[in-house]
């Protein structure tokens, strides 16, 4: 039995009142809606005329699945709202295989062994804490909530095709592989550490206040099996928070309005990334991970097993994880594959249960949607065209495959669409169609909670932005203009923009 929720019947009322005033002549679109719904929602997701008052739903960013459990360190990990009881058992277990420790093979514990034999972390919740986002590591720590993506250039027409068809996001390095692993079982050497330096980029502001932003310089030292292809490139991706993903898998292509060649002229060209997975004959639209290279949370999540912990699944066969053909000692340990067991160390169960609790992790409720201050920083983020990137909200397709994610408002403020960030975040990487300056638009939504869940605000891909102001002031590229305007304002302005995200 679903438990009852009264959201999506005031949903219901005020698309109904929307459509009313939407125009009949709405353009065709989404298959799955009616052309009077498409007019509705059309409507309901049209920006605000005026800043004067919170709109309608604006507090339940997630739907009616919201969380609005106290928001404390536990803010990223409650159950959607709208779960039957018989789903928030699922998502219990699949919360327990979120938590669990990996182990070497052979263990006495058959049902999880096979770590490694090279791996980053052993369970997921090491590298997302407390379902939030991860950090780059303080001097002498390793680093777990943060890896290192290994890529390099194609050298032959058969690489370059991986990469057109969607094949491979991105060509490995021949030894290390596509990520550095910096831990190993026992008897193994790990691949290497990582050693970041950082240097001072002081910022003026319009009124002369100076903000000094850290650029960091990354480097691998201690590297256990030779060296690294001189083209490599060394990409750092700290761990994106997990709430919403069932939300976002459920926002409809039609919606993901690419605009590659800038057709409307506001210097913003969003593109559209695609992915394939590991089984499926047809791409189909990325919209998760740093350059949404993946394109649904299964495939993400076997993906994370495979390359992070070194665990196979029956999506992604390969129980020595990312060990290559150069590290042989590698390929040589024994690895966690039990016939009777199911295939793969994650088997379909238990890739099933991570994944349903992946896809319904709930978005927090906003805080303080009626504060003078938070509805002024609110006016001033659409007037400085923050949302040209980062869109508020989507009304979810009606046909998604779990009824908790259909047809819900929702705010995650964000198109998941690649754009150009300028050269002082370009990592150099291409992943799939994303360029070395291109970045998916990260959703905003639970972006206020985090300190209260990390114990520290780390932003952007690699954690270099201590606080919001500097994750700001490092958009460039097609986001300069808006960063020029945040810039512009002056200080109580700027506190006040400052003061809406931390209300998101």
């Amino acid at each position: 039995m679903r438990r009852p929720a009264r959201l999506p019947l005031c949903l219901a009322a005020a698309l109904l009142a929307a459509g009313a005033m939407a125009a009949r002549s709405e353009a065709p679109g989404r298959a799955d809606l009616s052309p009077e719904d498409r007019a509705r929602v059309a409507a309901v997701t049209a920006p605000p005329a005026a800043f004067d008052a919170p709109e309608t739903f604006e507090a339940m960013q997630g739907g009616a699945g919201t969380s609005t459990a106290r928001p404390d360190r536990d803010a990223f990990s409650h159950p959607a709202a709208n779960l039957s009881f018989a789903e928030e058992e699922r998502f219990k277990l699949g919360n327990a295989l979120f938590r669990k420790q990996w182990v070497a093979a052979p263990a006495s514990t058959r049902a999880s062994d096979g770590l490694g034999p090279l791996y980053n972390a052993r369970a997921c919740q090491n590298c997302h804490l407390k379902d939030g986002r991860g950090h780059p590591p303080a001097a002498g720590e390793p680093a777990v909530s943060m890896l290192i993506r290994l890529a390099r250039p194609p050298r032959d027409a058969d690489e370059a095709e991986r990469i057109a068809s969607f094949l491979a996001p991105a060509i490995p390095d021949d030894t290390y592989g596509g990520q550095l692993q910096t831990a190993a079982v026992p008897g193994l050497p790990p691949e290497g550490d990582v050693a970041i330096t950082t240097e001072e980029v002081p910022v003026t502001l319009d009124d002369g206040t100076v903000v000094r932003l850290q650029k960091p310089h990354y480097r691998v030292e201690n590297l256990g099996y030779g060296p690294l292809d001189p083209d490599v490139t060394l990409s750092p991706r700290i761990a994106n928070p997990m709430i919403g993903m069932g939300l976002i898998q459920a926002i409809h292509p039609d919606d993901l309005m690419a605009d590659p060649d800038d057709a409307d002229g506001d210097g913003i060209s969003g593109r559209m990334a695609l992915a394939r997975g590991h089984t499926d004959a047809r791409p189909y639209p990325g919209r998760f991970g740093w350059k949404a290279q993946s394109g649904s949370v299964r495939e993400q999540s076997a993906e994370a097993f495979a390359g992070d912990i070194g665990i196979s699944s029956p999506d992604i066969a390969a129980p020595h994880g990312d060990c290559t053909d150069a590290q042989p000692a590698c390929l040589a340990m024994p690895d966690g594959v039990q016939d009777d067991l199911g295939r793969g160390e994650a088997t379909a169960q238990v890739m099933d249960l991570v994944t349903f609790y992946a896809e319904n992790l709930a978005v927090p409720a906003r805080r303080d949607v009626d504060d003078p201050k938070v509805l002024r920083g609110k006016a001033l983020f659409h007037r400085a065209g923050c949302p040209a990137c980062h869109t508020p909200k989507f009304v979810t397709r009606r046909d998604a495959a779990n009824p908790a994610h259909a047809f819900q408002l929702i705010w995650p403020h964000s198109d998941f669409l690649l754009h150009d960030m300028g050269p002082g975040l370009a990592d150099g990487q291409r992943v799939g169609v994303a360029g070395g300056a291109e970045w998916r638009t990260q959703p905003l939504w639970g972006i206020g909670l985090t300190a209260a869940v990390s114990g520290r605000t780390r932003f952007l891909h690699d954690g270099r932005a201590r606080n919001l102001e500097e994750a700001i002031l490092w958009h460039g590229g097609e986001a300069q203009a808006a960063r020029d305007r945040y810039a512009g304002l002056d200080a109580a302005d700027r506190a006040a923009l400052i003061r809406f995200l931390e209300s998101l």
